[in-house]
């Protein structure tokens, strides 16, 4: 599919500019059908679990085949700190391996969920960027020993950094530690293969890049991975049949859908299906190539123009988006919404994301907002 195609299923696109993929992605005709069907099949059905599980089930398989995984290997949960509990539940911290890794560029959430594990005998290190970048010798300079977890995101949520995690994670194995990679802010717009990974655990809800909705996420576990301990949250469709109904029996499930806890999401079940079937129906190469150029033409121009970025300068190390500095990016980013241009203000940046269906005319019209807000707040924004 040609990314004019892609774009003609973005009805936002008619009459403003979705620069904001890195936290909601935008809506296509596809999921607006598929949200009918879930309505009309509740309104004439009553009840139709079976076909609603079907759909889970589709959900599950078409997340699988954007990451080139095994369904079976794919857990069905509700949000992206969900998988992060059950990966750190099931890991046994001791005296001699307690020790998880991360980066203070990885998303709050998830960091969070680490920080949560430290009365259970964690002990949390944070690689600490600098000017928004991390390396891989900062990081390998973490692992060791008493390394139980690594946790490295696929892009920082921050400003867009991709980080080295075939590396990493090929180092992390050398002393026995286990990897989760969160991929949220990448899987949708970059070619994911778990795989090449290597990783133990991969992370990633929908309602960014893979343009779906809240309240569905899954967590991919290695085939053959063996559990370090039972998860401690847990539900009926955690069991190895959900429809026994025993109380009594606390049987989980074998492979990943031991994750899974109580009963999925339908409405964002049905908008993920709709929303991956057109991811899978793109070459995950072309849109990332597409994207790159996109932030390559918008990080050129706004240096040329004396503006601060946040972001990586370097393509090979940046993800779908380009930072801004602002003092007060909530502001600058109403500025730009009372333009119909939606971008996503986090912290002192104003985030500029890019997906396939994103072309040059939206590059100028962001250009252009940010010029109209230097010439009439020239002092709340570099440059």
């Amino acid at each position: 599919m040609l990314a004019e195609s892609f774009r003609a299923h973005f009805p936002v696109f008619r009459d403003s500019v979705h620069l904001c993929s890195c936290s909601e992605g935008a809506l296509s005709d596809r999921v607006m059908v598929a949200m009918s069907e879930f309505m009309t099949s509740w309104r004439i059905h009553g009840a139709p679990w079976d076909a609603w599980m079907e759909e889970v089930d589709r959900a599950r398989q078409e997340f699988a085949n954007v990451i080139h995984a095994n369904a079976d290997d794919v857990a069905v949960i509700s949000c992206a700190s969900e998988g992060a509990f059950q990966v750190v539940s099931e890991q046994p911290f001791s005296s001699t391996r307690c020790d998880i890794v991360t980066t203070d560029l990885e998303f709050p959430s998830i960091a969070h969920v680490w920080l949560a594990a430290e009365p259970r005998g964690a002990k949390v290190h944070f690689v600490r960027h600098q000017e928004g970048m991390v390396t891989l010798d900062q990081y390998l300079q973490q692992i060791g020993e008493t390394t139980q977890l690594v946790s490295v995101p696929l892009v920082s949520y921050a400003n867009g950094l991709r980080f080295p995690v075939k590396a990493i994670a090929s180092y992390a194995h050398r002393y026995g530690a286990r990897v989760v990679v969160d991929a949220y802010q990448g899987v949708g717009v970059l070619p994911v293969d778990v795989n090449e990974l290597d990783c133990d655990y991969l992370i990633s809800g929908v309602l960014k890049y893979l343009l779906g909705a809240p309240g569905i996420a899954f967590l991919w576990v290695r085939p053959g991975l063996t559990p370090r301990n039972n998860p401690s949250l847990t539900g009926w469709f955690g069991r190895r049949n959900p429809f026994a109904f025993t109380p009594q029996v606390l049987d989980f499930a074998d492979g990943a859908r031991r994750y899974q806890t109580g009963t999925p999401a339908i409405p964002a079940a049905f908008a993920a299906t709709a929303a991956m079937s057109l991811i899978n129906e793109l070459d995950a190469a072309t849109v990332f190539r597409h994207v790159e150029r996109l932030t390559t033409q918008l990080q050129n121009e706004l240096l040329n123009r004396g503006y601060r970025l946040f972001s990586p300068l370097d393509a090979s190390q940046r993800g779908p988006q380009i930072a801004v500095w602002a003092e007060d990016s909530e502001h600058l980013a109403n500025f730009l919404k009372d333009r119909h241009i939606f971008v996503s203000p986090r912290g002192h940046v104003v985030r500029v994301s890019f997906h396939f269906y994103n072309d040059d005319s939206d590059v100028v019209n962001v250009i252009d907002g940010l010029e109209d807000y230097r010439r009439l707040y020239p002092s709340r924004i570099s440059g």
